[in-house]
């Protein structure tokens, strides 16, 4: 595993700079066949992560936003977002991220999180704690509803059905917010937000996020409080304790009957 950290490290690194040098510079945007928005800044940092992930794990797999998926079948495969919040990156908002994770069958066993303008970065692994720039951090200990913030990145991102059981759920907590992009798990990890719900992801969004969330002591799945995998549908729940967790799940429950 410290291998394995280490080849995720160099690939952020390899990220990095590269975010940087395209952040608030004239770019064309163009749209993907989903309506998304990608420049030639993720297309550049998601060729980078992969020079470096070929060249340290030539038998890995690979699954990035922007290329594709070589090597699926493989029993270790690296997934990559290199710019998760493109919509932030092209509007200077600096709340956008880098984020890798390593499958082994299919299983995330590391995430990363890289804020190249904020100098954070959160490593997960399934045999230790979550550490934010080298220091362990953990989830709040929040367990009510009444009491917990809630976070999405927008409203945009739900259906108007999906929207109803957000809003349900917004209104039995404490408060919510919009905004984040990846940054808000990062948040959730390290005990500052307590919830987040969101729709419409895609595996290299949240696969990397698993590793991170459980290793802080929090609990991350899909809206019914199934594991995310591969197959899953891009409906994501994220909460600081096994407790808040199992209440989020009723309520979304109770607000579909």
């Amino acid at each position: 595993m410290d291998d394995f950290e280490a080849i995720a490290l160099n690939a952020l690194e390899a990220a990095r700079p590269l975010a940087r040098s395209y952040f608030r510079t004239p770019l064309k945007v163009e749209r993907k066949a989903d309506c998304s928005p990608v420049t030639l800044a993720d297309r550049a940092v998601e060729r980078a992560m992969t020079a470096v992930l070929e060249n340290a794990c030539p038998n890995h797999g690979v699954l990035g936003e922007e290329y594709g998926t070589s090597g699926a079948d493989a029993r270790h495969v690296w997934v990559i977002d290199p710019i998760d919040g493109t919509k932030s990156f092209i509007s200077g908002v600096p709340l956008f991220g880098t984020l890798i994770a390593l499958l082994e069958d299919g299983v995330p066993i590391l995430g990363g999180i890289d804020m190249p303008m904020l100098g954070e970065t959160w490593i997960g692994r399934v045999d230790r704690d979550t550490r934010v720039n080298g220091e362990t951090c953990r989830t709040a200990r929040r367990t009510r509803l009444e009491d917990a913030v809630l976070f999405a990145t927008s409203p945009d991102q739900f259906t108007p059905e999906e929207y109803r059981f957000f809003d349900g759920l917004s209104q039995a907590c404490a408060g919510r917010r919009f905004g984040g992009d990846c940054y808000s798990y990062g948040l959730l990890a390290s005990g500052h937000i307590d919830l987040i719900l969101e729709a419409g992801l895609q595996p290299y969004d949240y696969l990397p996020l698993v590793p991170i969330v459980t290793g802080a002591g929090g609990v991350i799945t899909d809206w019914k409080g199934a594991p995310l995998t591969l197959r899953s549908q891009g409906r994501v729940l994220a909460a600081a304790t096994p407790d808040l967790h199992r209440k989020a799940v009723e309520r979304l429950r109770n607000s579909a009957a």
